[in-house]
This record gives C-alpha cells, structure tokens and sequence, in this order.
C-alpha cells in the first residue's frame, strides 16, 4: 500500500506541470476534466487530500478499502480524502470525466460528509446503465460551461452541480434510503442554508444584508437559538456563527474581486455597523486586511 497522500497541487504538477493561475487565491478549488479515448495508466493504490468524482468508461477493476469491483463498460468512482482507492485498466482505450474540489469548495454552509455516501463504509463504485451515462454526461457537459463562462457566482453555480451529481449518485443505491431520526436535523439544516444564500449576491453597495445574527435564523425558522446552533453542530461540525460568518467572508472575497466598492461600502453591505469591525473581520479570516488582498490581486 501505498501510505503517502497525494495533494491537490500534487495531482497537477504531476498531470499539467503547474497550478492553474488563479490558485493560489481562492477559498476552496474546483475544476472539471474530459478524459479523451486514448490509453490511460492505472492508479496506485493511496489517498489524496481532495474529492473526485470519476465517470469511467471502459473495462477496468477497481479497488477501494478492501473492496474491489470490475467494470466491462461504465462506473461511476466517488474518490473520497478518507478512502483509498485505485484502479487497473483491462483495456486500452477508455474514456470519461471527472471533476475535483478540495473540502473547502463548500466552505462551512454545507457540510458533504452529512451525506451517507461520504461514510467510511459507504459503496463508492457505481455500475451504470447507458441512461445513467447520458444523464450524468450532461451534468459533467453544464459544468464545463459554467467554468468557463464569466459569471461572478459561477462557482455558486458548479457547487449546486456537485451536489446534482451527488445526489444522482445516491439515488442510484437503494441503501441510501431516508433516515427518519434524521430527517428533522437536515430540513431545519436545508432551511437555514437556504435563508443564508438569499441574501446573496450582493448586487448594489445600497444593497444590506438583513439577516446576520443567529437569532435573526432561529425566529424565521420558529426554533430557540440554542437548538439551531446544535442542529447545524451536528449536521455540518459548525456552530451557527461559524457558518454566517464564513459566508459573509466569502461574500467580502467576491466584492473585493468584482467591485470598485469602496471598503467602507462593502463594510455597509454587509452589516458592520463601522468599517472598523469589518477590517478586524476579514483579517480574522484571512490573515490580511481588505485592502491588502484586493492590492493583492490586481
């Protein structure tokens, strides 16, 4: 076995020989790949520090924990930080896609690892039909256009995709069945989540937030404080603080990129009553001030 852990940065020195410009700047990565019909070597057995979802086509037997599972023409492979995995290629010319992210793409609104899919002991290969390759194709198919549009939230975008893909994934084992003790902790988790990204984008320096404070969430959802923050501590490993706070940075990261905002503006937008509070936030966050990263990447 092969006990060292291949990094994100790792995979693309070794793929492509360099780190895709903008890298080094964002809050989580994420990227989609095509695998053309040529000869594709096998991959040793080991655990690698970022997710991948591989659409694989061809003979091929995989093995994953102690698990190993031969595919004669499609598999769906759910590459997890935690399981180690490899493959062995039975024949020379396959084909596919993939994509990677790096456990920070959701950032802390949404934890995937609720998910039984991402359990230790969860199935991770995927026998598919030729309908389960179209549909999944075309997921793979919107997130190659969406990377490369020039929307500012296209990674709000590619974020739903995953999980798109995510759960069509699930759907495809009966085990992954409705967990009823759980099912109330994951509603009030979803609602929350769904308050928080209304908000945003903020699209106008008159533009305010409205909500911020836990207790803002906790009266529209008709719940106390105190059982949202143990609700969304059980089902995302965050307190609710936690979660506004780290989208309310990565809305300040998209602001200072996007925007000739002044900081004062974007400070207001976001509900610091002075600019002050805001600067101690983001440097809290991000080791620097706001200035000091938006001179960063011009």
């Amino acid at each position: 076995m092969n006990n060292n852990i291949e990094k994100i940065e790792d995979f693309y020195k070794h793929k492509f020989n360099s780190l895709p410009l903008t890298f080094e700047n964002e809050l989580g990565h994420f990227n989609v790949f095509k695998r053309g019909t040529t000869k594709i070597k096998s991959i040793k057995f080991g655990r690698r520090d970022f997710f991948k979802i591989s659409l694989l086509k061809g003979k091929m037997k995989i093995h994953y924990s102690e698990k190993t599972i031969q595919s004669d023409k499609y598999v769906l492979l759910i590459s997890d930080p935690l399981v180690p995995y490899s493959w062995e290629t039975l024949e020379e010319n396959l084909g596919g896609y993939y994509c990677i992210f790096s456990k920070d793409f959701f950032f802390d609104s949404m934890d995937i690892r609720k998910y039984p899919l991402f359990k230790l002991d969860a199935k991770k290969a995927f026998i598919l039909t030729e309908q389960n390759v179209l549909e999944i194709e075309n997921i793979y198919e919107r997130m190659f256009k969406e990377i490369e549009s020039t929307y500012i939230y296209k990674y709000d975008v590619l974020r739903n995709l995953v999980l798109e893909l995510i759960h069509y994934t699930m759907r495809l084992d009966p085990k992954f069945l409705s967990n009823k003790s759980a099912d109330t902790n994951i509603n009030i988790t979803t609602k929350f989540n769904e308050i928080l990204q209304r908000q945003f984008p903020i699209e106008s320096p008159y533009q305010r937030v409205e909500l911020k404070a836990p207790s803002d969430f906790s009266s529209i959802l008709n719940i106390h404080t105190n059982h949202l923050n143990k609700t969304l501590k059980s089902t995302t490993g965050k307190t609710t603080s936690q979660i506004i706070a780290n989208r309310f940075a990565q809305e300040a990261i998209a602001l200072l990129k996007h925007t000739s905002w002044t900081i004062s503006d974007i400070a207001y937008a976001l509900k610091f009553e002075e600019t002050s509070h805001f600067i101690s936030f983001f440097k809290k966050h991000f080791k620097q001030t706001p200035k000091k990263f938006r001179d960063s990447i011009k």
